[in-house]
């Protein structure tokens, strides 16, 4: 049982870390061909990281088969701390007061997903 809840977990962060990755290339491409501004950028990036860790707890939750909230909780906090880690330890700098409200989000979308995902199988107990 930990070992399917670790593949699902596994399986999500690839998928949510996948999404962004491909999402920021894309963005960059619009940014060198476009006159986006930087206001609509940061919502542009705040709906896209909601929408990669609804699908990563999504997927998670598919994966996982139970304990949705939980594994889409771990989800969403795993992103975060990887974040966190890459800024603080790359940058220097902690989260923002605004940082750490959207990362509350993402959680909370994580959260979302994975209860969506473990419930889209259906009733599995016999």
């Amino acid at each position: 049982m930990r070992k399917q809840l670790f593949h699902a977990l596994l399986f999500g962060w690839i998928t949510v870390l996948g999404l962004i990755l491909i999402s920021s290339v894309i963005i960059a491409f619009l940014l060198k061909v476009t006159s986006l501004d930087e206001n609509l950028l940061s919502w542009i990036a705040l709906v896209i990281g909601i929408l990669s860790l609804f699908i990563g707890g999504l997927i998670t939750g598919l994966k996982g088969k139970t304990k949705g909230w939980i594994i889409g909780a771990i989800t969403g906090i795993g992103f975060t701390i990887f974040t966190f880690l890459i800024q603080y330890l790359g940058y220097q700098q902690g989260f923002s007061i605004e940082q750490s409200i959207h990362h509350i989000g993402f959680i909370f979308a994580a959260v979302i997903g994975g209860v969506i995902g473990v419930n889209i199988i259906g009733d599995t107990r016999e």
